[in-house]
């Protein structure tokens, strides 16, 4: 099996939609018609605008088709001691292919993005582990986020 690591481009966008409704079908562990139906229509508008632009998609390609990717999405704070450069990172939507899974695949993504970031001056890395992803991630340098804050969140 021939697998090609490369960074995902303006002509992967129908590819990129379909692994990022997979990744969040099988996250969600369903999706219904109408969500499925606004991520169609509005994850090819995204991609078109921040592809390359501060989202970048690492995949791997077999086949001809992209069976996995890893998303990095750049975040620009103000510098503060542990963000010297202002610059960070936020992973979304590592998904592999069923059938392509405990390959190495994503382990190789997941060092080609960090690679990615520190070429972008990123000073830190973050995302949100799933129990299947954790020893990858743990594999790859990801640590356990040790905090005294809470974490919040506010839907609009």
């Amino acid at each position: 099996m021939d697998i090609v690591y490369d960074v995902a481009n303006k002509d992967d966008i129908d590819e990129l939609v379909r692994l990022r409704i997979a990744y969040t079908r099988e996250d969600l562990g369903s999706l219904s018609e109408d969500d499925e139906r606004m991520m169609r229509l509005g994850l090819p508008d995204f991609f078109k605008l921040h592809l390359n632009q501060g989202t970048f998609s690492f995949v791997a390609r077999a086949d001809g088709h992209i069976v996995a990717q890893v998303i990095l999405i750049a975040i620009f704070k103000p510098i503060s001691p542990k963000i010297p450069s202002g610059l960070c990172g936020e992973v979304l939507s590592v998904y592999t292919e069923p059938e392509y899974r405990g390959k190495g695949i994503c382990s190789q993504l997941m060092k080609n993005m960090i690679d990615a970031g520190r070429q972008l001056g990123m000073c830190r890395i973050t995302l949100a582990a799933t129990n299947d992803g954790y020893p990858v991630y743990k594999k790859a340098g990801f640590e356990d986020k040790v905090t005294k804050y809470k974490d919040m969140i506010l839907y609009l």
